[in-house]
């Protein structure tokens, strides 16, 4: 492999020909050998904005000529544009406050920006990776920054559309599924009725609770640490920094972010995304219900519950033919797992950090950006692939419901529930229906049992006489 030299305050190191990033990122490369756990392009593109909207005020500043922040942006955009992915190598498990990352990004537009000027990679002349790209910045105010933005863009442009297209079609779900009458079910035991359009409003309805969480968190998250360099003291930075900086992110993204008003809270926690990854972790836990009901109400087909049907989206089994699983779900359940898994994580670890700095953003960053990206296609593959193409089996509905003891709830208010606990009990006992059972005691006729039990009446609370 063909190196170049390169120096950092330790001394010289060998790094790859073809890569823009130095010495301070060879060394971490070498020294961090863990795993294989990178971060992910959203954060990639982040940190890219921030090198760019910082050079933008620096040269507002009149601290940065024109010719150095044209260099920089112009390297910068190819790292928000993707096109530098491969030179960012390092792996979350390292220094806690992503120090290295931070002069990765450094690194690689400064050599990006000497080779775009035509100059010697390596050599930090013209754009200097310290003095000129990280000119007002540390690692500890623009890594969280960091977090920040892509966490907020990948759930504003990837988790909430795919949140409101599931709260969507549970609604139409919802009408369509309306005038079905179901039995329902507490405890996993028979209960009494209410329409399969009910159940599934109380789906669309967790969801957009889950929605409002999101947005609720969101507005911490658009706080940036940024300006507060090493301590939060903004030391090495100049009045207004932090304002412009955030300014010129919110033109950048087109969200509008704001600089956070204590930069001693914003460097030493990462609260804004331990609340996000709660409501993330809320969402999980409708999601796994919601699947795991269409699971066990698609069971069967024919020994189970099987009052709706799931697509079949591919065979279920290797050696039973013909048998189709509820694949969705249990990818669904699955990841939502993983997400409450990422919600511990990052709550320990906002926990964590000591004094001035929080010494876990890595794991942080890795783990909400982990979470989103789940909870987004997860959602998107379960809402295209399952929820969609749910349909309801009306005469397992009606089997379920009229064969049920619960209708006798219904009964309450007319003989008292002594009396209804003891029809239940003897239609229970000799394998008769309600009907009979009421009869043979003789607490009324069947005409008027038919009359009081109606399914349809027992969906919704009595009408004040």
């Amino acid at each position: 492999m063909d190196t170049r030299k390169e120096r950092d305050s330790i001394g010289s190191i060998d790094v790859p020909v073809d890569k823009y990033y130095g010495a301070q990122t060879q060394r971490s490369l070498e020294n961090f050998k863990i795993s294989d756990e990178k971060f992910p392009r959203e954060f990639i593109r982040a940190y890219g904005i921030i090198k760019k909207a910082a050079a933008s005020v620096n040269f507002q500043f009149g601290n940065l000529d024109e010719s150095k922040k044209d260099a920089i942006h112009n390297a910068a955009d190819e790292v928000i544009d993707g096109l530098l992915d491969d030179h960012f190598p390092l792996v979350v498990w390292q220094t806690g406050s992503g120090t290295q990352t931070n002069m990765n990004f450094n690194e690689v537009i400064s050599n990006r920006a000497i080779d775009l000027l035509g100059g010697e990679i390596g050599s930090k002349v013209p754009i200097h990776p310290n003095d000129h790209v990280n000119m007002s910045q540390s690692t500890n105010d623009t890594f969280p920054t960091a977090i920040n933005i892509s966490a907020v863009e990948s759930v504003q442009g990837q988790l909430l559309p795919a949140l409101k297209k599931l709260k969507k079609t549970l609604e139409e779900k919802s009408v369509q599924f309306n005038a079905i009458i179901k039995l329902g079910r507490t405890h996993l035991q028979d209960a009494t009725p209410l329409s399969l359009g009910q159940e599934f409003s109380g789906y669309a309805s967790s969801i957009d609770h889950g929605i409002s969480r999101i947005n609720n968190a969101l507005k911490s998250c658009k706080e940036l640490a940024i300006g507060g360099t090493a301590v939060g003291t903004g030391i090495n930075s100049f009045e207004g920094f932090a304002e412009k900086v955030a300014d010129q992110i919110s033109i950048l993204t087109n969200i509008q972010f704001q600089t956070a008003e204590n930069k001693f809270e914003a460097l030493g926690g990462q609260d804004s995304i331990v609340e996000l990854s709660g409501a993330l972790k809320v969402v999980a836990g409708s999601l796994f219900k919601i699947a795991n009901d269409l699971r066990w109400l698609s069971s069967g087909p024919r020994s189970g519950i099987g009052e709706i049907t799931l697509p079949a989206n591919e065979p279920g089994s290797s050696i039973m033919p013909g048998k189709v699983n509820p694949t969705q779900c249990e990818a669904m359940t699955m990841l939502c797992t993983q997400v409450m898994g990422n919600d511990t994580t990052i709550t320990f670890a906002g926990a964590s950090g000591n004094f001035e700095l929080n010494v876990y953003r890595p794991v942080i960053a890795y783990n909400i950006l982990q979470s989103i990206r789940l909870l987004s296609s997860g959602v998107d593959s379960f809402t295209k692939n399952a929820v969609s193409g749910v349909e309801p089996n009306k005469e397992r509905i009606d089997h379920n419901l009229y064969n049920s003891l619960m209708l006798v709830t219904a009964l309450n208010p007319h003989i008292g529930y002594d009396k209804a606990s003891e029809v239940a009990k003897k239609a229970f006992k000799e394998k008769i229906t309600l009907r009979e059972s009421i009869e043979k005691l003789g607490y009324m006729t069947v005409e008027e049992f038919d009359r009081l039990v109606d399914p349809k009446d027992m969906i919704k609370p009595r009408k004040k006489s």
